[in-house]
């Protein structure tokens, strides 16, 4: 990527050794964003975390997101005032924390943050995701200001939905970066 550092923001209980990801961090060096809790996700926490990671290195960033990452960057962006910092940002399969059956360790992820990033973005959405329907996710990239990869029946688009290195996702970030 360049002189870009890409930063890995996995979403809740982490990414597994499978996830699309963790193959990533392996492959090509990127920098997983690790956090104090997987489990219990304090939205101000994590927030926090990634102003400290980014403020490690001057060289810029790319924030790569999967699922509650996804959040963590409209959440960050929000309220850093170090977004300067970042080139851009994939945006994997965000889900709705608004939903009913959202479980109580997401519901500090209320309200969804929908404020436009300051950065470019690309947000992939799968069209069977059970963490969040299409319709509420590209609602919510539109928001962002992201452009919108629609990737068919894809789950969540993690480990289980057999994407393994992910070559696809490789090329959005590409792409983004390239402008």
């Amino acid at each position: 990527m360049n002189s870009s550092r890409v930063l890995l923001l996995p979403g809740w209980q982490n990414s597994g050794p499978e996830h699309w990801q963790s193959r990533w961090e392996r492959l090509h060096g990127d920098q997983r964003v690790e956090q104090h809790d997987w489990h219990w996700p304090r939205r101000g926490d994590w927030m926090a975390r990634l102003d400290e990671v980014l403020l490690q290195d001057d060289a810029p960033a790319v924030l790569v997101a999967h699922s509650l990452g996804c959040q963590l960057v409209a959440s960050w962006a929000e309220h850093s005032q170090h977004t300067a910092r970042v080139k851009g940002a994939l945006l994997v399969a965000p889900p709705d924390t608004e939903r009913e059956d959202t479980p109580p360790q997401l519901h500090n992820w209320r309200p969804i943050r929908r404020t436009r990033l300051p950065f470019p973005s690309v947000a992939v959405i799968s069209s069977d995701d059970p963490y969040g329907a299409a319709e509420r996710s590209t609602q919510m990239a539109a928001d962002w200001g992201s452009s919108v990869v629609i990737a068919g029946p894809r789950g969540h688009l993690n480990a289980d939905s057999g994407l393994g290195d992910w070559p696809e996702g490789r090329e959005l970030l590409h792409g983004l970066l390239k402008g």
